[in-house]
């Protein structure tokens, strides 16, 4: 049993983790950054959990690119082949559902 205060939560870097559970090689992770990631395809499906801050979401449908900025409390969900990329706007924490060893 744990319990996490995600507000309390700050990496020593952007995306840091703090791995919370691996239930079958599902990982569920809380991250925290103030700086953006990367443009990727995960390997798999991803759920994507604003729990502080707001982050400006990217992603491509059929090759064109959209943005949500998402507040606290919004999740995002990228099926197997999207490609996105968050930006958080200052810090954020997140909670990330993902196979593991995803991107």
């Amino acid at each position: 049993m744990k319990v996490i205060r995600s507000r309390m939560f700050k990496g020593d870097r952007p995306w840091a983790a703090l791995n919370i559970a691996n239930m079958n090689g599902i990982t569920t992770r809380l991250h925290w950054t103030d700086q953006p990631y990367v443009w990727h395809v995960n390997d798999g499906q991803e759920v994507f959990a604003v729990l502080d801050g707001q982050v400006r979401m990217l992603f491509k449908e059929n090759g064109v690119e959209h943005a949500e900025i998402l507040e606290t409390g919004d999740v995002f969900y990228a099926s197997v082949g999207t490609e996105h990329v968050a930006h958080p706007i200052g810090e954020a924490r997140v909670l990330v559902i993902e196979s593991e060893g995803s991107v």
